[in-house]
């Protein structure tokens, strides 16, 4: 989808200043935000691309004036109701007001460790021959769906070269919205910096991202 998440060179929203010595977290609740998120994750009602997808899905003034763990916790809000763990109405309270639904499963701390060691992996054993190989050109589609992808809009209908053949990957934009993980090989494509900022851009310099093969076709 297009969203407030998608900023690939959009002008207009001031220089990227990296924080020097940057903390993990400028707040204790921003730790809390990442645990509670993480804890609610490991329930098994949803997957990594619906929760992306959530996030995206913020209005845009809302998204725009939100630090990156205020992002989560607004998600997590939506997902939490989404699924039938709480209400609308116990948000406003702060408590339970009656029953929801019930996990699959419960993160206690001693589990901790060895979930967040186990990650969550979306490599798959392939079932086909990648389409494409290295050295290929190939053109990305020009997609614009209103659901979850990771074909950013920024490379979007541009034209790059295969660099490396990664893996067997779940399909996010499937995942996402409850289809199935329908996997896919995925690749590294290059392109040149003209090809995707314009004759403006740096000449030295080139993107690379990572796309999923229903991304790509043949030039």
């Amino acid at each position: 989808m297009n969203g407030p998440h998608d900023l690939g060179g959009q002008m207009g929203h001031g220089p990227v200043r990296p924080e020097t010595d940057e903390p993990y977290f400028h707040g204790d609740w921003e730790k809390r935000a990442l645990g509670v998120t993480l804890a609610c994750g490991a329930f098994g009602a949803w997957t990594i691309d619906e929760s992306r997808h959530a996030r995206e899905n913020i209005a845009p003034a809302a998204y725009l004036s939100a630090s990156y763990y205020e992002i989560w916790i607004r998600a997590l809000e939506v997902l939490l109701k989404r699924h039938r763990f709480v209400t609308e109405a116990e948000l406003a309270a702060g408590h339970s007001l009656g029953p929801g639904a019930t996990p699959r499963r419960v993160l206690e701390a001693a589990m901790v460790p060895s979930v967040l060691a186990k990650g969550g992996p979306c490599d798959r054993p392939a079932e086909s021959a990648p389409v494409f190989v290295v050295g290929q050109r190939v053109r990305t589609r020009n997609i614009h769906t209103l659901g979850h992808t990771r074909l950013p809009r920024y490379a979007r209908a541009k034209t790059g070269v295969i660099e490396a053949v990664q893996g067997f990957f779940v399909y996010p934009d499937d995942n996402a919205h409850g289809r199935g993980e329908n996997p896919q090989w995925v690749y590294t494509v290059v392109f040149d910096g003209r090809e995707i900022w314009g004759d403006g851009s740096d000449p030295t310099l080139t993107v690379s991202i990572d796309a999923w093969e229903s991304y790509l076709e043949p030039v």
